[in-house]
């Protein structure tokens, strides 16, 4: 199923597709930024309060071909430079991933390249690898295993990351993912989208203790999360003041609580799978013990600080990737291809995209089933 490819050891494109952003980016073999790309389409989703995905797969068509030729000439690179072609290949929307998978492999085919199809979550889950993520103190990329909070519009889990192509889940949601609940929260005050980040600001004018929110699962064994009851209860209050746009006052102090309560479940949800990841893995020293968060939620400040101080009290680091990194991009989709491709991990060009495609059900090295590995 996967060949070995002739040369890993050049620069590798990453592309992304997977939802409204459209991206691109080069990076050397040792994982370093040679140029980047990403272009939001906030713009042509707005007036739909969301993700259209006929509109989102049309725009990368459109745009993806000029931005890929564009970093590869901020790269200083020609097509014969490169190691590899990487594209996410979902999960994601469909048609997106059909645009971005699709135009990588045609390079790949044109090109004589290895073609490297990267689960996004992966991409997500493999930032934290990144060489001098930490700091310029801890240049070498962090060694596995380490716990993974990924938190987006589609997805909320706490994963336990023991390599490449091997992931153990620890919890997920059994509703909605966090970014969505921000979303239709924000919805729900007026705001406009993408909600995540209109919301947080609000939140900073207002009191959080003026409305009291249900906190979902807060208290209870285990590492799954729920926001379902959270976002109704936000309808329930909207529904109580006139008809109308809500009174500025109220929205903040409606999106403070809201933000509050999430804040509150991430840290106690995190809390119980740095538990469960101490004692998944016992023999891991406290200054190996790393917690992650990724995705586009971990931009929040508010959810950052609680996080950290989660982690700090557990005896972890937590890391967190820079605010332009939390969201989809490129750069983590090329690191993920080179982390694969130094493994041998390729794919063949009859790859299809899959709209769904967990974590779990990857393979790569030793294989998913592979016992837990305490150090790399």
């Amino acid at each position: 199923m996967h060949e070995r490819p002739r040369d890993p050891s050049g620069p590798v494109l990453g592309i992304e597709t997977s939802c409204d952003e459209t991206a691109a980016a080069v990076l050397d073999a040792d994982g370093r930024i040679l140029a980047e790309a990403v272009l939001s389409q906030l713009a042509e989703h707005a007036r739909f309060g969301g993700v259209v995905p006929e509109i989102a797969a049309r725009a990368h068509l459109a745009h993806l071909p000029a931005m890929v030729g564009s970093v590869l000439r901020a790269a200083g690179l020609s097509w014969g430079d490169l190691a590899a072609v990487a594209a996410s290949a979902g999960p994601g929307l469909i048609g997106g991933l059909i645009v971005g998978s699709g135009f990588a492999k045609g390079a790949a085919l044109a090109r004589g390249l290895p073609f490297v199809a990267v689960n996004h979550l992966e991409a997500h889950a493999l930032t934290a690898r990144l060489p001098g993520l930490l700091g310029e103190a801890s240049p070498a990329p962090v060694a596995f295993p380490y716990l993974l909070l990924l938190i987006s519009g589609g997805h909320c889990q706490c994963v336990a990351v023991e390599g490449v192509g091997r992931y153990h889940r620890l919890g997920g949601t059994v509703d909605d993912a966090v970014g969505e609940a921000f979303d239709k929260a924000a919805k729900l005050l007026g705001l406009p989208w993408p909600g995540g980040p209109a919301l947080e600001r609000l939140a900073a004018a207002g009191d959080a203790t003026r409305f009291a929110l249900p906190r979902p699962m807060l208290g209870r064994a285990g590492c799954d999360f729920s926001f379902s009851g959270l976002k109704t209860a936000v309808a329930q209050r909207v529904a109580a003041f006139p008809p109308g746009p809500l009174p500025r006052a109220a929205a903040a102090d409606l999106a403070a609580a809201f933000q509050a309560a999430v804040v509150a479940v991430l840290a106690d949800r995190l809390r119980n799978a740095l538990a469960a990841f101490a004692a998944r893995y016992p023999s891991l020293p406290p200054g190996r013990r790393l917690a992650v968060a990724a995705g586009g939620v971990a931009a929040n400040g508010a959810i950052r600080a609680a996080l950290a101080g989660a982690a700090e009290a557990a005896g972890f680091t937590l890391a967190v990737p820079p605010v332009r990194l939390c969201t989809d991009n490129a750069v983590m989709v090329a690191w993920a291809g080179i982390e694969r491709l130094r493994l041998g991990l390729v794919d063949p060009l009859d790859t299809a995209p899959r709209p769904r495609w967990p974590l779990e059900a990857l393979t790569g090295a030793g294989g998913p089933d592979a016992p837990p590995r305490e150090a790399a």
